[in-house]
């Protein structure tokens, strides 16, 4: 039996729209088994307990690019900390894990970077794929169709701070709602931020997030799908966050802060009970490893 841990993952960062991501220190772990016949789930909730699973249609699409059929599978979620349609990466995990999984069960006929092309395959882009896979700030880009990517090594000083309404919002819905087509002056307002705010994070000159942790591409139109979006944002300037931005596609809202700002989690869990905003918030760090893969002993039968 194999045991995969696969971390959360927050994509854009604001500007970094579809091209930068980070992964944190949340995780999503998973096991797999091949067994002598059947495909079993447990630990999904029913609704998930089925073929349309993604990590099953991860691990199908792995076994067809190695042309192996498995007599059967038990595939299981062991710890689920990674709320769903939150923007925070969990159909990422499912992806990465279904790749891991069967990878192993097939004792890993496919490399890291095969494995990773897959999931961009299947996700369509390659901004939670990348830092699940990798760990750390990871900026990725898709060209002629092969993926290029690069960690961000960020200074020390930071936490993340996630506030992850109780409400789902589907990637599909926060899709919709983007324009086809943005101008020139919303285009070089994100191109000009994107640059100054990785050399911030590498630099360590953190300050600047607040002026370049801005977009102009996605959360204005997503903003509004979110109750109290604007509400928890200014409270959170107002307690001296360096930025704030959408994590991935929402609802959640990202905010990062520097160490010595201890009131801050105090100050903001009062802010939300006081205002009766049914949020919840985890205090996050980097994750440097990304997805682990471990055989846990047992039977693994062929």
């Amino acid at each position: 039996m194999f045991r995969v841990k696969v971390p959360a993952t927050s994509a854009n960062i604001g500007p970094g729209f579809d091209s930068l991501g980070i992964a944190f220190n949340l995780y999503n772990e998973f096991e797999f088994s091949e067994v002598n016949g059947g495909i079993n789930f447990y630990g999904f909730k029913e609704e998930f307990s089925n073929t349309d699973n993604i990590v099953y249609k991860a691990m199908e699409i792995c076994f067809e690019k190695c042309k192996y059929k498995p007599k059967g599978l038990k595939i299981g979620l062991v710890n689920e900390n990674i709320p769903i349609s939150r923007g925070l990466g969990s159909s990422s995990t499912c992806i990465v894990a279904g790749l891991l999984g069967a990878n192993a069960i097939m004792n890993n006929p496919l490399s890291i970077e095969e494995l990773f092309k897959l999931g961009v395959e299947i996700e369509g882009h390659p901004d939670n794929i990348a830092p699940a896979f990798f760990g750390d700030m990871i900026v990725s880009v898709v060209e002629d169709g092969e993926v290029y990517y690069n960690k961000i090594n960020i200074e020390e000083g930071l936490s993340f701070i996630a506030l992850i309404p109780k409400f789902e919002l589907s990637t599909s819905l926060s899709r919709e709602v983007l324009p086809a087509q943005v101008n020139f002056k919303d285009a070089v307002y994100n191109v000009s931020r994107v640059s100054l705010m990785i050399s911030s994070f590498i630099s360590g000159k953190f300050d600047l997030l607040k002026y370049c942790c801005k977009d102009a591409l996605h959360e204005k139109y997503r903003s509004p799908l979110i109750k109290n979006y604007n509400l928890v944002y200014n409270k959170c300037m107002d307690l001296d966050a360096l930025c704030c931005f959408l994590s991935g596609a929402g609802p959640t809202i990202m905010a990062i802060i520097k160490n010595d700002n201890k009131e801050f989690l105090e100050k903001l869990n009062t802010f939300i009970k006081d205002e009766n905003i049914p949020w919840s918030i985890k205090e996050l760090s980097i994750d440097n490893l990304g997805a682990t893969t471990v055989f846990k002993g047992g039977t693994n039968e062929r």
